[in-house]
């Protein structure tokens, strides 16, 4: 099978390879060829593909698809076809389903639905302890020999310091990253559920300070500095996190950190107390911490963004903000945003977009996806920058309608995405361009 896409405007993170007006040949769910004028004749499939950019296929390394066991939130496979509506052409799940992904059985288990349902590449990561318990550790070098590339406690964080530190170097010879989901509990008011500011305290709603986050990055980045490990450091919020990102790699340690749209985009002061859909974890910040983000975003301090995606039924999001779950749906905004909010406003180029969804997640996992080159894997996806529209969560392919960009004008659409050479996603005015 050939897949010929002519015409779009290459953008490489790795400037090593091709970045312009080309045309992108696939044969086998390989890159084979890269140049101007690919005669149509050489491919069973055509998409027409000028005006439109053409970028790595994108990795995020943070999704929950609630597989196994709580699939009235979402499945790999509506999740999976959310993520190829978004561009997405691999996915990393967090491991808080049930069971929790803490063994080879377990890790086996999602695997094989993984295999049955997902349209695009999923990959599972592993929990740091059993039952996310904080107290036993998980089977990490079991699930790293059945092919897992991360593990975390993610939804949590491992507060027993000694025994996360055993994780980490066990991750390290296993050649394992370390997602770390940076919360003390201890340290949040009960039913926290805002960020802890002047205007949530004129709502009424107890607080989430910056210090639940930032006591925990601290401590992670150190043990991890002690223990040798790659840690990634999940939905960064906070302005002193991106500052501790920035000593980290000042002092040369293999530390990255994500951002995700919803935090670079809002603030706590935008928040509608009878809504749940602001409510998320870590919660939304001031505009001191968002601003530090985007400086962060800018300067290369923050190396990717990610969603979070986190789904619910309209039921758990229907209750008040104390007592709702955590969380909002991402995987079919994120392009939009990124570019509306990023892109459009000269925060970071659409190289550093390619760089912070494709090149540098691919990056962290030690992958050879997340460049468009002759041999690597046919991961592409089409965007048309220009596009507007007005964002309707009853559209999504997710389960999860819970998303606080409901209405929201935006631009940038995702017109196709190709996973390992086949067309995963495909718009109505894409397909029109398609032979």
């Amino acid at each position: 099978m050939k897949l010929l896409i002519k015409g779009g405007n290459v953008i490489n993170a790795d400037l090593n390879e091709c970045n312009g007006i080309y045309d992108v040949l696939v044969e086998d769910g390989i890159i084979k060829k890269i140049s101007e004028g690919i005669d149509e004749g050489l491919a069973d499939q055509v998409v027409d593909a000028s005006g439109k950019c053409l970028m790595p296929g994108f990795i995020d390394l943070h999704v929950h698809f609630r597989e196994p066991g709580f699939t009235h939130k979402e499945t790999v496979k509506t999740g999976s076809m959310a993520a190829a509506r978004g561009g997405y052409t691999s996915v990393f799940c967090m491991p808080n389903t049930k069971p929790v992904i803490d063994s080879a059985e377990s890790y086996k288990l999602l695997e094989d639905i993984i295999s049955k349902d997902a349209v695009v590449n999923v990959h599972p990561v592993g929990a740091v302890t059993k039952g996310q318990k904080g107290e036993e550790l998980a089977e990490i070098e079991k699930m790293a020999s059945l092919g897992m590339l991360a593990i975390s406690e993610d939804g949590k964080s491992v507060m027993d310091s000694a025994i996360y530190r055993k994780a980490m170097k066990i991750a390290k010879n296993a050649g394992v990253a370390v997602f770390a989901h940076c919360e003390d509990k201890s340290l949040i008011e009960a039913k926290g559920c805002v960020n802890s500011d002047e205007y949530t305290k004129e709502l009424g709603l107890p607080g989430i300070s910056n210090a639940v986050e930032d006591v925990i990055v601290a401590r992670d980045i150190l043990l991890a500095k002690e223990a040798g490990a790659k840690l990634h450091l999940c939905h960064c919020s906070t302005k002193d996190s991106v500052e501790m990102i920035r000593l980290a790699k000042e002092e040369g340690l293999d530390v990255t950190g994500e951002v995700c749209p919803h935090h670079f985009t809002l603030t706590s002061d935008e928040i509608d107390k009878d809504d749940s859909n602001y409510k998320m974890n870590p919660p939304l910040r001031t505009k001191e911490d968002k601003e530090a983000l985007l400086e962060g975003l800018k300067n290369d301090i923050i190396d990717v963004i990610s969603t979070d995606h986190a789904p619910h039924s309209r039921d758990e999001k229907n209750q008040s903000m104390e007592d709702a779950p955590f969380g909002i749906v991402g995987l079919e905004t994120s392009v939009a945003l990124t570019i509306t909010e990023l892109v459009e406003k000269g925060i970071i180029t659409p190289m550093q977009m390619a760089e912070k969804m494709s090149y540098n997640p691919a990056q962290v996992i030690h992958s050879n996806k997340g460049t468009l080159k002759v041999g690597a894997p046919a991961d592409v996806t089409i965007i048309d920058p220009e596009k507007e529209y007005v964002i309707d969560s009853m559209t999504f392919l997710s389960r999860g309608k819970n998303t606080p960009f409901n209405g929201w004008k935006v631009k940038g659409m995702v017109k196709a995405t190709i996973c390992d050479g086949k067309i995963a996603y495909m718009n109505q005015e894409a397909a029109k361009n398609f032979k």
